[in-house]
């Protein structure tokens, strides 16, 4: 049988990552630093703004000024209006990708990513603002990742934070991420497991292609390893400029199945887990053995795999795969949620 064909990408979205995948490899040096100056050049920023746009309005929230930590909340307009009366919106806790090196919240692909999440899911999208590597290498962004969901559980939602309209129900929680964010979320969420929150309950995790790995070469990241929005080559540099110094991809954070002295899953409180894989993504591989150490484990997981998508697939509405990446988020959340 013949192989399909990738998918024809629009020339405006084909335009904007060859721009930012030269800029990517300019910007990424050979000694594991980054000219942050230049890559600000190919990530815009969007301003948050309580007047909705496409139907969500935006706020951002500081937690911890010391460290630049805070979120950008995503709130559908339609339910503002049903604040007052007590009404409760559920909360996705969003971590976004780049390979723990780029991007923020208020870049202009995951300002739309979230907002399209936030208008289609019904919930307050909660995309979070984590220390960056080389600069903030393992396990800062982790803490990073897990300081906010403390945060989320000891806020007053009685407060308005400064005429933020809606309250969030914490007690109906998903945690969220794709590629690099995706593995953040998974390590957030086994941390979780053993932590007392109060008021946060995780009801769900969706794990959107995340970034997993180890030394061994999988057939995926041979055959792909030019993928449009994700190469090989930028991928090994991620794991160097994420994962300690002398560190191999096979470090617990990257091989999370396979290293030495992994935490068993079994074990661990681990909440029902929907994973997304593209399948013409580098990373399939990976993800697929992902959801196998998952199921082996005893934890539910459904694998989802669109055969045709490529990795990141989501910044590109365009493509058939965003609308069946919301349905599928959307039934997974009405699955694992009370009414």
């Amino acid at each position: 049988m013949a192989e399909t064909p990738p998918p024809k990408l629009p020339w405006k979205s084909r335009l904007l990552i060859r721009l930012f995948s030269s800029a990517s490899f300019i910007s990424r040096r050979s000694n594991i630093t980054v000219n942050r100056f230049l890559i600000s050049f190919f990530d815009p920023k969007i301003p948050s703004s309580s007047k909705p746009h496409n139907g969500v309005s935006t706020y951002d929230v500081v937690f911890d000024h010391s460290r630049n930590l805070w979120f950008r909340f995503f709130l559908p307009s339609s339910s503002s209006s049903s604040s007052s009366d007590g009404v409760t919106l559920p909360v996705v806790v969003y971590y976004h990708g780049g390979g723990f090196v780029f991007f923020s919240p208020d870049s202009m692909a995951y300002d739309d990513l979230c907002r399209r999440l936030a208008r289609e899911l019904g919930a307050v999208v909660a995309s979070v603002n984590y220390r960056l590597s080389p600069e903030h290498r393992f396990p800062i962004p982790y803490e990073d990742g897990f300081d906010a969901l403390k945060f989320l559980d000891t806020m007053d939602n009685n407060s308005d934070f400064g005429g933020f309209p809606v309250k969030l129900d914490v007690s109906r929680c998903f945690l969220a991420g794709d590629s690099a964010g995706g593995n953040l979320a998974h390590h957030v969420a086994l941390r979780s497991g053993g932590y007392d929150f109060k008021k946060v309950k995780i009801k769900g995790l969706i794990a959107v292609q995340p970034l997993f790995g180890g030394e061994e070469r999988t057939n995926s990241e041979i055959q792909f390893k030019e993928s449009p929005m994700l190469t090989l080559e930028e991928t090994d540099w991620s794991w160097k400029a994420f994962l300690p110094n002398g560190s191999s991809r096979n470090h617990p954070a990257a091989h999370v199945f396979g290293a030495s002295g992994v935490r068993d899953i079994s074990s661990a409180t681990f909440p029902p887990t929907l994973l997304i894989v593209g399948g013409r993504d580098p990373l399939r591989d990976w993800e697929r053995r992902y959801y196998e150490w998952l199921k082996e484990g005893g934890k539910e997981v459904d694998l989802v795999e669109y055969p045709n998508a490529i990795h990141g697939f989501y910044a590109v509405p365009e493509l058939k795969e965003c609308s069946l990446l919301i349905k599928d988020a959307v039934d997974f959340m009405h699955k694992h949620m009370p009414l």
